[in-house]
């Protein structure tokens, strides 16, 4: 897409096809900027003159001042406070893409014009090197004032200026990292068209060459590349996922995978699932919360190393759950876990307090990576999992007396929640199956959660939209307040889905390179900044490094969930018996565990 400035004449072979070969990888070389005449010289200045400005020739100025646009737009402000060198990262991916850009709209300019590039005159680069100047000094300012107002909207105390400072050094670096690398590929498509040529016609040359460079450069990236990282990181945590989280013991009570006469043994279950049947309110803490006797709630998993598959682990847990009686308890649970196989405690130790112990949860593990990993590369393991898990559970619950049944409940948070929505159809099957759902932070890929958002009722916001005027399904940010449409029943089956407006993990597509999402179009929501706008390229990419740092802010902003789920699972499961001052208590120490 770029063209070099200044070549000299291209050498050319006889025949009927003569043209110009293609140019080298041009360096970095710099013209002086005469102050009286405005002539330009590579690399010499004219005598009795002085150098004012100089300009990098490798670069365009038209590439030049689109990345001037794309830094100035990457100050705008996204969903979570960023830092100096994730600004930095945005920084630098929206310099080069805003390059790229005015690359070209100047070769289609040319074209419409039907000239070769020229060498802009010294008043065009004055021009640009004073504007862009002045434009990122300011945009860079009005950047630190909107991140300080959504540092103090969220209350985000953490700010270090060094890296503020750093932050230009790093956009510097990406853009010339992402630039050679783009440079790189254009020059291994040259070399190649070239060799092409010779033995068939040049356009078919070009976009044969153009086919090759891009099939194997994919094929590098997803395949030598993206592979390798994933096997490497698979690697290191699967060495971390031996190891038993500090202060967590194996069980020494029956009614917990790994104890005494579990058939999952201990040394199997993989940190996050030792984590998970060694922590949990105890009959002794369930008590003092209710006020009433409590039985000790029962909790089943499987690991990786408890079976070979998804399908086998799930048949593991099960019959697990049948040892430890889960299906005579009054609530039963199924968990699809996150990456890792881990179970957030709070929306766990949550379900256990309001069932009064009177409850079995089980959940299995298919992946060592990280949920932000899995995220990426793990999402049919997680499919598999919520399936093959919930069939298994189904299968012996629906066998049993109608009356001697468990209150079947589903539950999932982030990726959890997209395997979780895998065992069902829609709606009514959810109606049909479950006493209740509550799924947390879900991703914007989840099939039932699009259906659900992009058919919801005229005139209800994306970031809590209203289906079918609230008969099963419900959204909100809070549940503590009113879930809407209020006044509507929402008798049954109780399904909620609760996710923060600052949740990079719900908002985030593929979609944001190119279009609006209703979410920015319409009021934001409480904890978005006012005034947040929809960019192209720049919005998906400011989005996209909000991913890793979620989970980094307060709760009750971005991807952290704890307390809420106090009041999910109230809405969800309508306890009796329980006041405001129960919940308000609950949180507390829900949030303190």
């Amino acid at each position: 897409m770029e063209e070099a400035h200044l070549r000299g004449p291209p050498t050319r072979r006889p025949g009927p096809h003569t043209r110009p070969r293609p140019a080298c990888l041009p360096t970095w070389r710099f013209a002086v900027v005469n102050t009286l005449d405005g002539a330009a010289h590579a690399g010499e200045e004219r005598p009795g003159k002085h150098r004012l400005l100089r300009y990098p020739r490798s670069l365009t100025l038209p590439g030049l001042w689109g990345a001037s646009v794309g830094s100035c737009l990457s100050f705008t402000p996204s969903l979570l406070p960023r830092g100096g060198i994730i600004q930095g990262v945005v920084w630098g991916i929206s310099a080069i893409i805003g390059y790229g850009v005015g690359v070209l709209l100047a070769s289609i300019w040319r074209a419409f014009a039907d000239r070769d590039p020229r060498p802009p005159r010294p008043w065009a680069w004055r021009a640009w090197w004073i504007s862009s100047a002045v434009l990122l000094v300011v945009f860079f300012g009005l950047g630190q004032y909107w991140q300080y107002l959504i540092r103090h909207m969220m209350g985000v105390s953490e700010y270090d200026v060094w890296l503020v400072v750093l932050s230009p050094l790093v956009a510097v670096a990406v853009f010339w990292l992402v630039l050679l690398i783009g440079r790189g590929i254009r020059a291994v498509f040259r070399w190649t068209a070239e060799r092409l040529d010779r033995r068939i016609g040049h356009r078919a040359a070009r976009t044969v060459g153009w086919l090759l460079v891009a099939g194997v450069t994919y094929l590098v990236i997803t395949g030598l590349l993206l592979q390798g990282l994933v096997g490497l990181a698979n690697d290191i945590f699967s060495v971390r996922d031996g190891a038993t989280p500090e202060g967590v013991h194996q069980p020494t009570s029956s009614l917990r995978s790994g104890g005494p006469g579990s058939l999952v043994p201990w040394d199997t279950l993989g940190r996050q699932g030792r984590g998970f049947v060694g922590t949990g309110p105890t009959p002794q803490a369930i008590t003092a919360f209710d006020h009433h006797p409590a039985m000790e709630p029962i909790r089943a998993y499987a690991g990786l190393g408890s079976a070979d598959d998804t399908e086998a682990r799930a048949q593991l847990a099960v019959a697990d759950l049948e040892r430890a009686g889960a299906f005579h308890r009054k609530n039963l649970l199924v968990v699809t876990t996150t990456g890792s196989g881990w179970v957030d405690p709070a929306a766990v130790d949550s379900f256990e307090y309001l069932s009064g112990g009177d409850s079995a949860t089980v959940a299995i593990q298919y992946s060592y990576l990280p949920s932000w990993i899995s995220y990426l590369v793990d999402q049919s393991k997680a499919r598999e999992a919520g399936r093959d898990l919930f069939d298994a559970i189904y299968g012996v619950w629906s066998r049993l007396p109608q009356a001697d049944r468990p209150h079947l409940y589903v539950a999932g948070e982030s990726l959890g929640s997209f395997g979780g929505e895998t065992a069902f159809s829609g709606e009514n099957d959810l109606a049909n199956r479950t006493a209740g759902t509550l799924f947390v932070g879900p991703p914007n890929f989840n099939t039932l959660f699009r259906e659900f958002s992009d058919h919801r009722d005229p005139g209800s916001p994306e970031i809590q939209p209203v289906y079918k005027d609230g008969r099963t399904v419900r959204f909100t940010s809070d549940p503590a307040a009113a879930i809407p449409p209020s006044g509507k029943p929402w008798s049954g089956t109780r399904v909620l889905y609760l996710m923060h407006p600052s949740d990079p993990i719900v908002w985030w597509s593929p979609h944001l390179v190119f279009s609006e999402p209703d979410w920015i179009a319409e009021t934001p929501g409480q904890d978005v900044l006012k005034g947040t706008v929809w960019i192209p390229f720049v919005t998906f990419w400011q989005v996209t490094a909000d991913l890793p740092f979620s989970t980094g802010v307060p709760a009750g902003h971005g991807h952290t969930y704890t307390a809420e789920y106090v009041d999910g699972w109230n809405t969800v499961l309508q306890p009796s018996g329980i006041s405001a001052q129960d919940l308000d208590r609950l949180k507390t120490i829900i949030a303190s565990e």
